[in-house]
């Protein structure tokens, strides 16, 4: 089988129950699964895990061959739910219309997974939902292909309440030798060898209104999502370690507990973080003596600042460790520095 990669980076995990629990629907437990590939199951901070695409790639592959009831994609997808980010699922279930649970979307390619990337495009009586994502041709992709569209059906069945409001799929590949069961599971029109991975439907079902609308809970489900999104770590915005020195100079108690507290605060496990730095040859120790030590060349020029509160404010326990690493900085102690500073004398680069 080919195994070009779905995605260059490591990729949110947070759908690691539904993928123990498709696979008890299948028939069979994925946890020898993730014990031989080396994938970390970790509950606990589950919103901080990640996982090589690569290694995805291979849990899908696997879960397909050990499947004894049911195409395993097929079961991911539809028995997918929201469960540990329960206010898009509000957000969904609430939705006036399908044209606006379509936001979700936008939501679960930044919370959940990059790889889930549509767009919506709509005429004067169709609409259509297309995967945009590159996905490289080969049976593992098909896979995920059909896990997504099988989640995207899924919902739009729930949310309409009605198994005939997908018009039509349309898909990239091939004809897979079970391709009857995608007629029985869609209960829609199927074509294969298409220019892209879609969905279809009826403008008018687009704009249908829906019968679990709340328009009160969907607009507090919105706030909360926001809110979500704004805690996320600035790392999309900005490189990771550009991301960790901005955090290091605005919150003087990140410069104190060391690199739980940072991935606290960037919402990641201390593990992933300290490998995604190692991807970008840092170390964290590393990153922060250097915050500490701009900090104290900045600090240094005023000239009535105490040095044990400035050791405090860098974050050191006290005053000689602070003049410890600032002389293995500079070559001089604070004292020094800050006398030739006085005498005109430039400081050493940062």
């Amino acid at each position: 089988m080919p195994r070009e990669p779905l995605h260059a980076e490591p990729i949110p995990f947070i759908t690691l129950p539904n993928w123990v629990k498709a696979a008890a629907l299948c028939g069979f437990n994925i946890e020898p699964v993730f014990a031989r590939i080396g994938i970390e199951t970790d509950l606990i901070h589950l919103e901080q895990a990640t996982i090589d695409p690569q290694h995805l790639a291979q849990v899908m592959e696997a879960c397909v061959g050990l499947s004894r009831r049911g195409h395993f994609p097929f079961v991911l997808g539809e028995s997918f739910a929201f469960d540990y980010l329960p206010d898009i699922g509000t957000f969904l279930t609430t939705s006036p219309t399908l044209r606006d649970a379509m936001r979700v979307f936008d939501w679960v390619r930044e919370l959940i997974n990059p790889m889930i990337d549509f767009r919506l495009d709509e005429s004067a009586d169709a609409a259509q939902l297309t995967l945009m994502t590159p996905f490289p041709p080969g049976d593992l992709s098909r896979y995920f292909i059909e896990a997504i569209f099988a989640a995207v059906a899924h919902f739009t069945r729930v949310l309409t309440r009605d198994a005939h409001g997908i018009g039509g799929m349309r898909f990239s590949y091939p004809a897979p030798e079970y391709a009857a069961a995608y007629g029985a599971y869609f209960a829609a029109e199927v074509e294969f060898g298409q220019p892209f991975n879609a969905l279809t439907m009826s403008r008018e079902e687009l704009c249908r209104p829906l019968p679990g609308a709340f328009p009160a809970l969907h607009r507090q489900a919105e706030l909360r999502v926001q809110q979500r999104l704004a805690q996320a770590p600035l790392l999309r915005q900005s490189g990771l370690v550009a991301a960790l020195e901005t955090a290091l100079e605005s919150h003087a108690e990140l410069r104190q507990g060391g690199i739980d507290a940072m991935a606290a605060h960037v919402a990641m496990h201390p593990r992933a973080l300290q490998r995604r730095l190692r991807q970008e040859g840092e170390v964290f120790s590393q990153l922060l003596d250097r915050v500490r030590y701009r900090l104290a060349l900045r600090a240094l020029q005023e000239p009535g600042l105490d040095l044990e509160r400035l050791s405090e404010r860098l974050g050191y326990s006290d005053r000689r460790s602070f003049t410890r690493a600032f002389t293995r900085w500079a070559g001089v102690s604070p004292s020094e520095f800050r006398k030739r500073r006085l005498d005109g004398i430039g400081p050493p680069s940062a």
